[in-house]
């Protein structure tokens, strides 16, 4: 069974799951996608743990997740969900468990939800070795079973949440660090499930890094349907950061799936206060409702891409756009940073004294012909096929077409073997997203290798709206290897270098060009070991300069080493006011004072080579 059969790529459809009820909540089915967030306070600060959780229904979630570590925590549920309806408001609640079955044990008879990551719920660090496969599944239903029947006896839900950065030695050992282990993770406890006749399960598999998320989530949805099970995705991107970063990130990852309709309640991991996560949410869901229902995109056969595994289209070279160049980027104007786009758009504004920089200059046809702008780096952008055919002055190295998507049937016979030719894809449709992944297929089928640069217009007055958007649009284009360049242009009040930035960004967390410090940072909860928000904001201040650089900063050890597993460096909660650093995937200095860990990150990264001033 391939994805495609399952998935309605060319048209926006909810895929169809079991409803499951999580108290008065309903997840799944025909319900519309709920939004939750998660609690950083400490589990057995009662007060605090129920202001927390009042903000973030305020602010409109309809999940509040809190951690219990330990069975000491877990009872302290029943007091933090009785000063939740003392306040007015019944809300389910949701216990987060990983190492502790039996805190699972306490918590199932307290709260409506909760969840277990297989990862580290039964398996321990090499427990596997010298023991059999099936003895090893055998002692996951002796730990599971007993949770499924207090689930069954008090109504409340499971949700088996397979992080990938804390998938069990077990399933390394035969799967690796990838998406096909994070799925049989999962389905090991699923089938159990099943076997018991539970069926009141949701589902998660969660990465910090965008592509593995999106692959595994796909993955998922196809090995359930062959094993005839439709559990409802909760879907996130873990230790997505902070800020513009941490919103780009999750658009990329939540949104690429939300585009074909998988998901059914989502959370935004930002580094940030938990309820500030809720209004990120809000908007995601509500630019994918409004898609439904609009015009079909014409289906057609075959599908040239593995969703499963990424690999880049292969397209020419034409300049510094294609082959095996990273993505470039075209902006309207300048750069006033040193995130500098390969190209700018004039349009018809052009001075004989525009001074070259590291950027080139892309100009239109009519300024084009007129001769006198014809240096090396000027390039013509040709608004219809029918003009850059008959023009007689064209560039001899590199010449732009602007076609809308319904104009790619027509035009495909004549552009398929043309040379120093780079498409630019428009969409007017409002599923934008689906519609320009048709138009790289077709482009596909034929053997077209032309570079596409895709191109989005938008009219957002708000930064955080065009991020959001963007990002979900072209993000999942650039996850499944399509597109050479990115563009793009909005009408509204934000500055031009919010674009370039967000450009630079969409890129970065679609993994297909770095150009800056990724920070790989959770968003914190009761295990949290450190003030993350602020400890983040030290590192970025001291760090944000180093280019290529990837820093994890975690604040514990439940996620925090898989999570980061492809940073450079980590720092990462061993303890009240300990921290561990690692370089790459090992520990290099343990316990240190928190007091002088970020200096101690900072030595490391010098005494390495790569610190520059």
């Amino acid at each position: 069974m391939k994805y495609e059969d399952i998935i309605h790529l060319f048209q926006y459809t909810r895929l169809k799951t079991r409803e499951v009820e999580i108290g008065k909540l309903n997840i799944g089915g025909k319900n519309p996608i709920r939004i939750q967030s998660m609690i950083s306070t400490n589990t057995l600060d009662t007060h605090n743990t129920i202001e927390q959780s009042l903000k973030i229904i305020k602010a409109g979630g309809e999940l509040v997740r809190i951690t219990a570590q330990g069975v000491k925590e877990a009872a302290n549920l029943e007091n933090i969900k009785n000063g939740i309806r003392d306040a007015g408001f019944d809300f389910p609640l949701a216990a987060d468990i990983h190492f502790n079955p039996k805190a699972a044990f306490t918590a199932a008879g307290i709260v409506e939800k909760v969840r277990i990551n297989p990862g580290n719920f039964v398996d321990k660090r090499k427990d596997f070795i010298n023991k059999g496969y099936n003895a090893d599944l055998q002692k996951i239903e002796e730990k599971l079973i007993p949770l499924i029947n207090i689930c069954k006896d008090n109504k409340t839900a499971l949700r088996v949440g397979v992080n990938h950065g804390s998938l069990s030695d077990r399933i390394m050992n035969r799967y690796g660090d990838t998406p096909e282990g994070m799925v049989e993770s999962a389905m090991e406890f699923l089938r159990i499930c099943v076997q018991e006749k539970f069926v009141n399960v949701v589902v998660s598999l969660k990465s910090s890094n965008t592509r593995v998320m999106v692959h595994a989530n796909r993955l998922m949805i196809v090995k359930m349907c062959q094993e005839n099970m439709n559990f409802p995705l909760h879907l996130g991107v873990t230790e997505a950061g902070e800020g513009e970063d941490g919103r780009i990130k999750s658009a990329v990852g939540i949104g690429t799936l939300l585009a074909d309709g998988i998901g059914d309640t989502i959370r935004v991991s930002l580094t940030e206060p938990p309820e500030e996560e809720i209004p990120v949410a809000k908007k995601l869901v509500k630019y994918f409702t409004e898609r439904e229902n609009h015009e079909d995109i014409l289906k057609f056969q075959p599908i040239p891409v593995n969703f499963f595994d990424y690999k880049k289209r292969v397209s020419k070279k034409v300049q510094n756009i294609g082959g095996d160049s990273v993505p470039i980027v075209i902006s309207n104007e300048k750069s006033k940073n040193d995130l500098i786009p390969e190209f700018i758009y004039l349009g018809k504004d052009i001075a004989v004294n525009t001074p070259y920089g590291k950027s080139n200059y892309i100009i239109n046809e009519e300024i084009w012909e007129q001769q006198i702008f014809h240096r090396d780096h000027f390039f013509p952008l040709f608004s219809s096929y029918s003009n850059y055919y008959l023009s007689e002055k064209k560039s001899e190295k590199l010449n732009f077409l602007r076609i809308n998507c319904s104009e790619i049937n027509e035009i495909l016979p004549k552009i398929v073997n043309l040379n120093n030719l780079v498409l630019i894809i428009e969409t007017n449709n409002i599923n934008g997203f689906a519609d320009q992944r048709a138009s790289f297929f077709k482009l596909m089928n034929v053997n077209c290798e032309l570079p596409v640069i895709i191109k989005r217009n938008y009219n957002e007055d708000i930064l955080e709206d065009l991020q959001l958007k963007s990002a979900c649009d072209i993000g999942g284009l650039f996850l499944d290897g399509l597109g050479d360049g990115i563009w793009i242009n909005n009408q509204g009040n934000i500055d031009e270098q919010d674009i370039i930035n967000t450009s630079f960004g969409i890129l970065q967390a679609s993994r297909v060009r770095v150009s800056k410090t990724e920070y790989i940072s959770c968003p914190g909860c009761g295990r949290t070991l450190f003030d993350l928000q602020k400890t983040t904001q030290q590192i970025r201040n001291r760090t944000s300069h180093l280019k290529n650089l990837k820093i994890g900063i975690m604040g514990c050890i439940v996620n925090g080493p898989g999570e980061m597993a492809d940073a450079d460096y980590g720092y990462v909660g061993a303890g009240p006011g300990r921290i561990t650093l690692y370089k790459n995937k090992e520990v290099v200095k343990k316990n240190i004072s928190e007091e002088n860990a970020v200096e101690e990150l900072i030595q490391l990264i010098k005494d390495s080579g790569d610190w520059t001033d």
